[in-house]
């Protein structure tokens, strides 16, 4: 399944890419991931997510490949879990918007196999578009963070001592893109049906 999105951040582009370039940091913004270790090249790591009562844990690992001539930065990343297997190819361009703002494109090629594969590509797109604008914020926030406290954790690149983050709740990221579609068909539906009724008692 192929996906593509965008976030804007309030940095410039040599900055922002200095964010990206941290996988630590990566981690750390990306909604129920957990970074456990670094081996050489491989990130290994943790993803906690929830559908109601269906609980999933994907542990697996991730390479991170980045091209400064290009601004572009390819994530490779596997998990294999309770609920089933994933597999995901993101490619993140960095693209200047102006001295202060950058914009990132993010193309996903998303494979899932198990129970989450079965919530449909609507489903799936709107949850990720939720979860891409949700890590444009914590980046944003981490970058804010950064400057008034100072350098962290993130200034030590080798460091992996995160806490694991309470699993995230697809139906929660997927509840208000999903509400701002039913609203209008919801309106319409009123609409037709008041027309109905007053048709009805015309006659």
């Amino acid at each position: 399944m192929e996906l593509s999105d965008s976030f804007t951040v309030a940095c410039p582009i040599d900055e922002t890419w200095a964010l990206l370039s941290e996988p630590e940091r990566v981690a750390r913004c990306a909604p129920g991931a957990h970074l456990t270790e670094i081996v050489g090249d491989d990130h290994h790591g943790v993803v906690n997510v929830r559908l109601g009562v269906l609980a999933a844990r994907f542990t697996g690992h991730a390479t991170f490949e980045h091209d400064l001539d290009r601004h572009r930065i390819i994530v490779k990343a596997q998990g294999d879990g309770n609920q089933g297997r994933a597999e995901a190819h993101i490619t993140a361009r960095l693209e200047a918007l102006s001295d202060d703002q950058t914009q990132v494109n993010v193309d996903a090629d998303l494979q899932l196999d198990g129970r989450l594969a079965q919530l449909g590509r609507g489903i799936i797109t709107e949850v990720s578009s939720a979860l891409t604008a949700q890590f444009g914020d914590n980046l944003a926030a981490s970058s804010t963070a950064e400057r008034v406290l100072g350098p962290d954790a993130f200034a030590h690149p080798r460091s992996v001592a995160m806490p694991e983050p309470d699993a995230l709740d697809l139906l929660d990221a997927a509840r208000r893109p999903i509400m701002k579609r039913l609203v209008p068909l919801a309106g319409l539906l009123t609409l037709v049906a008041w027309s109905v009724r007053g048709r009805r008692s015309g006659r």
